[in-house]
């Protein structure tokens, strides 16, 4: 479907008063080299470079029928191929259409799944047939918020993308093997945009201070106020130059010539949490986080690790740090947590933020709520203590290894009684060596399923004839 006259006067005198669109409408690129982030996406000969006639021997000058140039029509059987663009909100999908939209000499149109319907697709596949069979003008179609559409809705776009009517650029922030047919999927290339970093806001950041497409230095972006500004992001550009837009205009109109923290907290109604990731504060609320859960302290707990998560640490780091904290301080009171934590610190590397602080919180929960025991934490002390005391010695005879020619001849293995031929299964006889043979380690708590390790302990230790110390 065509811009309509209202739509052409909103474009025109975007054009004549650039400041009268958005800061991230005036920040987009304008080439594909000037994309922030994806560079996977944008090396050379990549579908995204050839559909913008970069790739080598992309141009044809072959005459359309009125003997003009052929509009960027391909020679050869390579043409280029129909892309989904899959990823996150803010990562860029509708900016590389916009790039494709003004670096190529294509028709293109632009439809979004929200508002259009098979209607408004048969009618761009009808103009786009025109065009090219009238002046050799090949057309790309932008379609946003492809998962919107209903299968029948999708099935009308097959004909079109099969046949090469059009070249289809969709965007969908759902995974698409799950929201596109299958058909649509398999005759288009499916390109996955990652989150963009800090380091890619940063730089996208700074371009709209200083550029004259932006606030062209009007105000500074102080250190402080852009971390917040990149935390309040959350990887989102759009999102990122939304706020800074609007703290920019509150800073403005105090009168002030930098956006101070302050008013940006203001601004995006949300405060800065103190928390520098590469110094104290990181371990400190760190440790608060463990010594709550430790002290079975759910709500201290959770409140350090909202701080945590508001600050943007790492959902890897505190998923460590629970596992540890398993071990540490619960161990066998519950042998439930430290497989929680665990799968915990796998469904994190596997989601990411934002929903990540969801699992997060459920082992928090978990682990602050059970019972707690630091026995295996002291066993394991206890005995490498004496190890590193030189408290070793060698291995009982009869335990050494047995299955090798010669062994017999040196004793080895020789006496060893094999529990599982006992009524009882356990055998008494010497474990350890004997400078440590009645040396114990464990000492198991009666906290919750500790006790029952607290009874099977007391009773094999009696039945190996172990001398109490």
């Amino acid at each position: 479907m065509e811009p309509d006259l209202f739509t052409a006067a909103a474009e025109e005198r975007q054009e004549k008063d650039p400041a009268a669109s958005p800061l991230a409408v005036r920040m987009r690129p304008r080439t594909l080299d000037e994309v922030v982030g994806q560079q996977h996406l944008l090396k050379p000969g990549s579908p995204l470079r050839r559909l913008v006639g970069e790739g080598a021997g992309q141009r044809g000058g072959a005459a359309g029928p009125s003997g003009k140039g052929g509009g960027g029509r391909r020679v050869g059987p390579a043409g280029p191929s129909s892309v989904i663009l899959w990823g996150p909100p803010g990562t860029g999908k509708t900016t590389l259409a916009y790039v494709v939209s003004k670096a190529t000499d294509k028709r293109f149109v632009e439809l979004s799944a929200i508002t259009a319907g098979v209607k408004e697709v048969r009618a761009v596949i009808d103009g786009a047939r025109r065009a090219t069979g009238g002046y050799g003008k090949e057309t790309v179609l932008f379609l946003d918020e492809i998962h919107r559409f209903s299968k029948a809705q999708q099935d009308s776009l097959l004909p079109a993308v099969e046949n090469r009517w059009v070249t289809l650029i969709a965007a969908t922030t759902e995974n698409p093997y799950f929201s596109v047919i299958s058909p649509l999927l398999s005759r288009s290339l499916l390109l996955t945009l990652e989150p963009l970093t800090d380091d890619d806001l940063r730089g996208l950041l700074r371009r709209a201070v200083g550029d004259e497409r932006g606030l062209k230095g009007a105000v500074a972006l102080p250190e402080d106020t852009e971390e917040h500004l990149l935390r309040v992001a959350g990887g989102d550009a759009r999102r990122a130059l939304t706020a800074l837009e609007a703290a920019a205009g509150a800073a403005l109109d105090k009168g002030e010539t930098e956006i101070g923290l302050r008013t940006l907290e203001e601004t995006v109604d949300r405060a800065a949490v103190k928390y520098d990731r590469d110094g104290d504060q990181h371990y400190d609320v760190a440790s608060a986080l463990i010594k709550s859960i430790r002290g079975s302290d759910v709500d201290a707990a959770l409140h350090y690790l909202a701080r945590m998560i508001e600050a943007g640490e790492d959902p890897r780091f505190i998923a460590r740090r629970l596992m540890i904290s398993a071990s540490e301080d619960i161990g066998l009171a519950d042998p439930n947590a430290l497989p929680i934590a665990v799968a915990a610190a796998q469904a994190v590397a596997m989601i990411g933020f934002p929903e990540a602080a969801l699992t997060l919180s459920h082992a928090t929960i978990a682990l602050a709520l059970a019972p707690k025991s630091n026995s295996a934490t002291t066993a394991i002390g206890a005995a490498l203590g004496d190890v590193r005391k030189g408290l070793a010695g060698p291995v009982p005879r009869h335990l050494r290894d047995g299955h090798y020619k010669g062994a017999t001849e040196l004793g080895h293995a020789q006496g060893y009684v094999y529990p599982h031929d006992l009524p009882e299964g356990i055998a008494q006889q010497q474990y350890a060596p004997d400078a440590l043979k009645d040396r114990e380690y464990y000492t198991p708590t009666r906290h919750g399923a500790e006790a029952r390790y607290a009874d099977a302990v007391e009773w094999t230790r009696k039945h190996l004839g172990r001398k109490r110390p």
